[in-house]
């Protein structure tokens, strides 16, 4: 994906890019984290055949488990980190790995059966154009998962003891969800939201924004 999608102002970047090299240095972390997906795996809507998104994939702590679990679907994965990117696409999944702003002007082509926002959407600097070019990712009957093994007080409560530029990237009020999401052509299908987990799962309307 070109470069023009990724937002240069925006210090988040820099901030992942800087981190990148230590991010998985703790394999047991890595290892908890899998084992937590599996156990979600029937919750979180997965299925093999299915094409999914992962808008923010980080290192690609998880992306090679969703491709094993989708496939013989296909993972495209993007993150707006260059150095986040390199991180994952050097473990060598079967997936595609793109360098994409999911806050960008600049929309991908392709549609989606899901888009999974696995511990990034609190980073996403401009949530409801996000939800908006996500909308128009997902193919009719498609879906958006955002995933969290916390629930929304504990991250806000985490990410403010960060620095900047990530000490107030939150999730949004639990009552604040389906206004945005319908903004965007979206309809909240259900929300959990508690200690050790929160998971947001939104079908897509008729009509694109």
């Amino acid at each position: 994906m070109q470069d023009q999608n990724r937002c240069g102002a925006d210090p988040r970047i820099a901030f992942f890019d800087h981190h990148a090299p230590g991010w998985d240095a703790d394999p047991g972390e890595v290892a908890r984290t899998l084992a937590r997906l599996r156990e979600l795996r029937g919750d979180i809507g997965l299925r093999p055949g299915r094409n999914v998104l992962e808008a923010g994939c980080g290192t690609g702590r998880i992306t090679g488990w969703l491709a094993e679990t989708v496939q013989p679907g296909r993972v495209t994965a993007v993150d707006f980190s260059p150095a986040m990117l390199r991180q994952a696409r050097a473990r060598g999944m079967n997936a595609s790995f793109r360098l994409f702003d999911i806050c960008g002007e600049t929309p991908m082509e392709e549609q989606f059966d899901v888009v999974l926002c696995f511990h990034a959407f609190p980073h996403f600097r401009d949530k409801f154009r996000a939800l908006r070019n996500i909308r128009n990712l997902l193919a009719p009957g498609g879906q958006l998962v955002i995933l969290h093994l916390a629930g929304s007080a504990e991250l806000k409560e985490f990410h403010s003891r960060l620095s900047h530029p990530i000490c107030h990237d939150h999730l949004p009020p639990q009552d604040l969800w389906p206004e945005m999401l319908a903004g965007c052509g979206l309809q909240l299908v259900s929300l959990t939201d508690e200690p050790g987990l929160f998971l947001l799962k939104a079908a897509s309307s008729s009509m694109k924004q």
